[in-house]
């Protein structure tokens, strides 16, 4: 039983930290748009994130860690909003 546990949470670090380095990867301006699919194909999974910021405008954003990113449909194309954390998106 314990070593389940422990192979768990190890799926689960392993693919937050390929979320994160695809994120980041993508995210070289700070913020960016991008296909879903061409993280889906990189092996990003959006169930795994660390904590989410809601804005102003209800839009939820899921982070992993210091990376963010955002579901969108713009030109009918699924793509996902890549950001940053800024210090803002504390409260």
């Amino acid at each position: 039983m314990r070593q389940k546990k422990e192979a768990f949470y190890f799926e689960v670090d392993r693919q937050l930290k390929l979320n994160r380095k695809i994120l980041k990867t993508y995210n070289y301006k700070g913020y960016t748009t991008v296909r879903k699919t061409a993280l889906l194909n990189d092996g990003f999974n959006p169930d795994f994130f660390s904590h989410y910021w809601k804005n102003s405008r209800g839009d939820v954003y899921f982070f992993v860690y210091d990376y963010g990113f955002l579901d969108l449909k713009k030109s009918g194309k699924d793509k996902y909003l890549i950001v940053q954390w800024q210090e803002y998106m504390k409260k």
